[in-house]
């Protein structure tokens, strides 16, 4: 019914059942994988007003299971990618697999997924950290740049009483550079693509 995939990796299909509503996949070298995909098969449907709560779990220093939830997968929503690193510290959560006895080694993280009514998944909270950005890289490029632009040109700001005159230098004042900046991002946020025209 599942299927699931970390960059770099051959997919996964081996899901173990460990009860009539909870498969878990085992991730060898969990310290390598950056994210982690979970998808439908598409051979076996949810039953109606159900879908999938997917949960990251691994050993903690003392080997004990850490399982935290990274998001769900539906019907409608057949497949989800989630970042995993930086869950590999923190407190896990209330989770529906309990006290279950699955075996697991110390190198060895697991990606679990709990059939739960779509009511329910809907009213749990992720991990935050597990979100995949949206964000198209680009996007993610110009907005660090404009944040750099600003920091670094902020850094040379100096009061009108400090400045020394200068008849070869040309001053911007930073409330340019400011306005500059909010257009710039107001512009993106309207058409990411704007430059181009």
């Amino acid at each position: 019914m599942f299927g699931c995939l970390v960059a770099g990796r051959l997919v996964q299909t081996d899901v173990q059942q460990v009860a009539e509503d909870k498969f878990v996949f085992n991730l060898p070298d969990y310290e390598t994988a950056n994210h982690v995909v979970v998808f439908m098969l598409g051979t076996v449907p949810f039953p109606g007003g159900m879908g999938g709560a997917v949960y990251f779990s691994y050993p903690d220093p003392s080997g004990l299971p850490v399982w935290q939830l990274l998001g769900f997968i539906t019907n409608e929503k057949p497949s989800a990618i989630f970042k995993i690193t930086g869950l590999k510290s923190g407190e896990g959560g209330q989770h529906p697999f309990g006290m279950m006895s699955i075996p697991q080694t110390p190198s060895v993280a697991q990606v679990g997924v709990s059939i739960e009514p779509l009511e329910q998944l809907v009213q749990q909270t992720p991990v935050a950290s597990a979100t995949v950005s949206t964000v198209d890289s680009f996007t993610q490029f110009t907005q660090k740049m404009m944040d750099s632009l600003y920091n670094f040109s902020s850094s040379y700001a100096v009061t009108q009483a400090q400045m020394t005159p200068n008849p070869s230098e040309m001053f911007i004042p930073a409330s340019v550079i400011l306005k500059w900046y909010e257009n710039f991002q107001r512009r993106m946020v309207q058409n990411p693509n704007f430059w181009k025209s």
